[in-house]
């Protein structure tokens, strides 16, 4: 042996041990990220293995179920997890908003089971988010302040109207394959704060005046910081709730279940403050969201809701979240000389109105209602129906050229006289 040589003593032991210890590591981190994905699965999307599971249990367990997937059906989200925190988020906002929002889906539930509707859409929690939004918004508009407890009969009765309301308009827009949105929510508090208003010695509600004089804006202190705040606060607007804390609660929510809705949420508050802003509106307005919920609603429902996402829809959605901006602006200077609030009066025309669009562009494809779950599973499904058209049109252009071309006139040699049209099933 030379000098420097190194001699390495091999222990066949050793590197067996070795070989067996290597494949069992791969194992256990296999195992480990099986189990991470399982959990993910388990609380994103719709957490249909937790609603199977509910399906067993005694009404009272399925009811509170129904209740939190209620709650998060207002931003078109069904899952119970993402229901839950958007109740913390109200509860940080007011107790009160919180108990009144409880009582208006509670009762809207139950008046939907004791009229028979289905039960599937009941434990969807879409009979439930029109009654919380009656009761928040009640409880908003309340001139009585918080605790004003003899405003909870008139919530439990505004949100009995709910079920009645959706089934209603869900057999008219049934004929076009439309959801019905919030409108229920919308017309039963338009019709309440109408009929009471701010000089009812009862349920006096919130004074709202036509603006009667011009407002005084200086560009120069904008404040910045408040308009980067007015992201969270517009989202948190949709429940009625000026706290940013509250809406940034209620997006990492919409995190949980579908990063697409949250990011569509954000796009829609934010173009919704660009637009505000254009039109010269009163900066303190801004910076409480006031002109951003609807379009946050709007980006949503278009963008990957219910229309298959793709950049084409994207853009359809940026469009729908201006257009409602705009149309917002207009509508609430109009209802303002009845002294009636926004609600969400643009977000539903304008969604309405954009999911009535006819295109061509197969890329612009509208999710049938019944298939509709949420952006991402969305996105699936018009991948896979895209494919079988893809197949379906492969097979139909071999079947012509297979054909004989004996009712050609002029023989052409298996080549066809024209190329046949593209067909796009779906």
């Amino acid at each position: 042996m030379e000098l420097g040589e190194i001699v390495v003593a091999e222990h066949p032991g050793e590197r067996q041990l070795y070989a067996e210890q290597k494949p069992r590591a791969q194992d256990l981190l296999g195992r480990s990220r099986n189990r991470i994905h399982q959990v993910f699965e388990y609380l994103t999307g719709e957490m249909k293995e937790y609603g199977e599971w509910m399906k067993n249990k005694p009404l009272m367990v399925q009811l509170v179920d129904w209740i939190l997937r209620g709650t998060s059906q207002v931003m078109f989200v069904n899952n119970p997890l993402s229901g839950l925190i958007i109740l913390v988020g109200l509860f940080i906002q007011s107790p009160w908003c919180l108990l009144a929002g409880c009582t208006g889906t509670t009762v809207s539930t139950l008046t939907a089971l004791a009229l028979s509707q289905d039960r599937s859409a009941i434990a969807a929690g879409l009979h439930g988010y029109n009654g919380i939004l009656v009761g928040l918004l009640m409880a908003v508009f309340s001139d009585k302040g918080d605790y004003f407890w003899w405003l909870l009969p008139p919530v439990a009765v505004t949100s009995m109207a709910c079920p009645i309301l959706s089934s209603a308009l869900g057999s008219i827009f049934s004929k076009w394959d439309l959801p019905v949105f919030t409108l229920p929510f919308n017309i039963a508090v338009t019709l309440y704060l109408a009929a009471t208003g701010h000089y009812n010695p009862f349920f006096p509600t919130t004074l709202i005046r036509p603006v009667a004089s011009v407002p005084n804006i200086t560009w120069s202190a904008i404040n910045v910081p408040l308009l980067l705040q007015s992201i969270p606060a517009g989202v948190g607007q949709v429940y009625g709730c000026e706290n940013p804390w509250t809406g940034g609660i209620i997006l990492v929510a919409l995190l949980i279940s579908s990063p697409l809705i949250c990011l569509h949420a954000a796009i829609g508050s934010t173009v919704g403050m660009f637009a505000a802003l254009s039109i010269a509106s009163p900066f303190d307005s801004v910076y409480l969201g006031l002109h951003n919920y609807n379009c946050a609603l709007a980006c949503i429902a278009i963008g990957g809701m219910f229309y298959a996402l793709t950049w084409q829809t994207h853009l359809l959605s940026l469009a729908c979240a201006l257009f409602c901006a705009y149309s917002g602006a207009a509508l609430a200077n109009a209802l303002s000389v009845l002294g009636l609030p926004l609600c969400t009066w643009p977000f539903c025309f304008s969604a309405l109105l954009f999911l009535l669009i006819n295109s061509d562009n197969p890329a612009i494809y509208k999710i049938p209602l019944c298939k509709v779950t949420y952006p991402e599973a969305n996105r699936i499904y018009y991948l896979r129906m895209k494919r079988r058209a893809s197949e379906s049109r492969r097979e139909e252009q071999k079947q012509k050229e297979q054909k004989p071309s004996g009712d050609s006139k002029i023989s052409t040699g298996g080549t066809p006289l024209c190329t046949p049209k593209n067909r796009h099933a779906y």
